[in-house]
């Protein structure tokens, strides 16, 4: 069961954790291009197409050659630390954001986690395999997805919520998000996808001003280098020595050591502001085709600020069949909290690409 929270203009909804309450949190859309997928053009995975570059592979192919000492993960750690402007106590090396959430499961003595849905599922899943009874507020698609900061218990100790939001591509103001922090609370806001919206405004990593906050950063996204599994974690020096002291020993492997040095460089850095301008324009080239089946009942979320689009039409999960014997794999949006079978997401590519999953789109929907 759930109780309407309203505050401001926005409405959210508060349910207490049911066992997932049908929802497949493991779900990820690198199943939609697995096995008898692998051959679709994949518009399932958030993660930049045509990388990592070669400069980068280089980098990382460069680091096999000290695979026989221990990883060292001291030269990273300093200049993920310096790239954000703050001390190396407050930076922790992880195995991909993903092993952040659960260690930030399992290493914080919290009482009431909350988790703002619909977002990435694996908070919630790691907060539940660790124990923990997850209250979520569920954003509407009406108001847009739009955060309403009152909607969140005020006795919530540990508050997860994504920026931009993965499925919605929702950016919400960093305001907003500051809003949320309360003495005794930890505000964890995964920022996976920062590094694809220009300038990365709206961004709270580096800030050392909002009480609790825990920044989470991916570097496989933008840099195609989901198979090599590396982010970091931005917080207080005690949260991190928690989350370290619950780490495995040598958690990072020397290749991705490498990759996260080179990756906060200010070449990459620049690289990485140049793809975001460029996946801007292809976003919006792909929203303006999409527009084009407005007639036929097809929505998307919009201002869309991430490097995907959530969109709602009529008989989705037949129409992702349909894709799929025409060559192409969109993310299915059911297995989100917070959204039903009418749900896709569809990550930007290139606009040749996007105009060949158009034609098909248009085929898909009869």
């Amino acid at each position: 069961m759930g109780t309407t929270i309203t505050g401001g203009t926005h409405t959210a909804m508060r349910t207490e954790d049911t066992g997932g309450s049908g929802h497949d949190l493991r779900h990820h859309g690198d199943a939609e291009v697995r096995d008898e997928g692998a051959a679709l053009t994949d518009l399932a995975v958030n993660v930049r197409a045509d990388t990592p570059p070669p400069w980068l592979r280089e980098e990382i192919a460069a680091s096999l050659s000290s695979l026989a000492a221990y990883p060292d993960g001291r030269a990273a750690r300093a200049a993920v630390a310096a790239r954000h402007g703050l001390p190396v106590e407050r930076v922790l090396l992880t195995a991909g954001a993903a092993e952040a959430f659960v260690l930030l499961a399992r290493a914080l003595k919290v009482r009431r986690p909350v988790v703002v849905h619909p977002q990435f599922t694996e908070p919630e899943a790691a907060l539940r395999d660790a124990g923990h009874t997850v209250d979520r507020v569920l954003l509407r698609a009406e108001d847009g997805f739009r955060l309403d900061p009152a909607a969140v218990p005020e006795d919530a100790d540990l508050v997860v919520i994504g920026n931009p939001t993965n499925p919605t591509s929702v950016l919400h103001p960093a305001g907003a998000l500051a809003r949320l922090a309360r003495p005794g609370r930890v505000l964890v806001v995964d920022e996976a996808f920062m590094d694809a919206v220009p300038g990365e405004r709206e961004a709270l990593a580096g800030r050392t001003d909002v009480p609790g906050l825990v920044v989470l950063r991916s570097l496989t996204k933008t840099w195609g280098l989901a198979g090599l599994r590396i982010g970091y974690v931005l917080a207080c020096a005690e949260i991190i020595a928690d989350l370290e002291r619950a780490q495995p020993l040598w958690p990072v492997s020397t290749p991705a050591l490498a990759a996260a040095e080179a990756c906060v460089r200010s070449r990459a850095l620049a690289e990485a502001g140049h793809a975001a301008h460029r996946g801007a324009a292809d976003r919006a080239h792909l929203v303006a085709g999409l527009a084009e089946f407005a007639s036929r009942g097809v929505r998307v979320v919009q201002p869309a600020e991430g490097p995907f689009v959530l969109v709602r039409m009529p008989g989705a999960a037949a129409v992702r069949r349909r894709l799929r014997e025409l060559g192409y794999a969109v993310r299915r949006g059911d297995t989100f909290p917070g959204l039903g079978e009418e749900w896709v997401r569809v990550a930007v590519r290139d606009r040749g690409t996007v105009n060949g999953f158009l034609k098909a789109l248009s085929a898909a929907l009869g």
